[in-house]
């Protein structure tokens, strides 16, 4: 059975750093797409960037220059390198993919305390 799971979420002071990742499993060909997506307290779900399997990406305005997501050729496996975070980028993190159809992992908190 095809899934996400991500890992690496925390707690980190503004300003601070952080690596979330995503493994993908039961695949047999590349995602086609894969993403992050996050969901402010309160709010509703919003998209972080997205890479495509030949390497293009795509990023919110908001997380631009600060964040930067990578894939490795050839794998169902994402990372988002988050940096200058900010109090208002606290949220639950879901990593994303699509092929033919829309998978989503089951979220990974990210909490960025002032």
């Amino acid at each position: 059975q095809a899934q996400l799971v991500e890992s690496g979420g925390g707690l980190v002071q503004a300003g601070g750093s952080l690596t979330i990742s995503c493994q993908g499993s039961g695949w047999i060909l590349e995602i086609d797409v894969m993403g992050w997506y996050r969901q402010p307290p309160g709010k509703q779900r919003e998209l972080v960037a997205t890479i495509t399997y030949d390497g293009k990406v795509k990023y919110a305005e908001s997380v631009k220059g600060r964040f930067t997501i990578s894939r490795e050729k050839g794998k169902n496996a994402i990372d988002l390198q988050m940096s200058s975070l900010k109090r208002e980028d606290t949220g639950v993190y879901y990593c994303y993919g699509s092929t033919y159809a829309e998978y989503w992992g089951q979220g990974t908190q990210v909490t960025v305390s002032s």
